[in-house]
């Protein structure tokens, strides 16, 4: 049976060019999907990750990001949609790649299914009502 976990991954400087997503899939037999990923200027990294595999793959694949010196932290995250700012203009379901927002139809009326976001913050970018907020627990 296959799990899936959202993780984030911190780099140090000297790992932020090394295969290490690679090394997941080819060592673990890890499926990842990239939600995020930022580098700085100094050279450090961050990479927000579904990993999918079966459990004892991800917790040795995690051992080893542990072991070569990549920091990892679980993500917990809550996508809120502020009733008293959303005036059901329906562009965050426009932009929303995983349909987490939806209009419903006759009422036209914005529905949100927290489950299914990723934390790509598209929606937050372009609510021009500023009625969306990700916090990442």
């Amino acid at each position: 049976m296959d799990f899936s976990k959202r993780i984030v991954l911190h780099y140090p400087p000297s790992l932020t060019e090394k295969p290490i997503v690679y090394q997941l899939v080819k060592k673990y037999d890890i499926m990842f999907n990239i939600l995020r990923a930022r580098f700085s200027v100094e050279g450090e990294g961050m990479l927000l990750l579904e990993l999918t595999g079966r459990k004892g793959n991800l917790a040795k694949s995690l051992k080893y990001l542990k072991e070569i010196g990549v920091k990892t932290e679980f993500v917990s995250q809550d996508i809120v949609r502020l009733e008293r700012k959303c005036v059901h203009c329906g562009i965050c379901s426009m932009v929303c790649p995983t349909a987490a927002f939806s209009i419903n139809v006759p009422e036209m009326t914005v529905k949100l299914e927290p489950s299914r976001c990723i934390g790509c913050e598209e929606c937050v970018k372009v609510c021009p009502y500023d009625a969306i907020k990700v916090f990442f627990l």
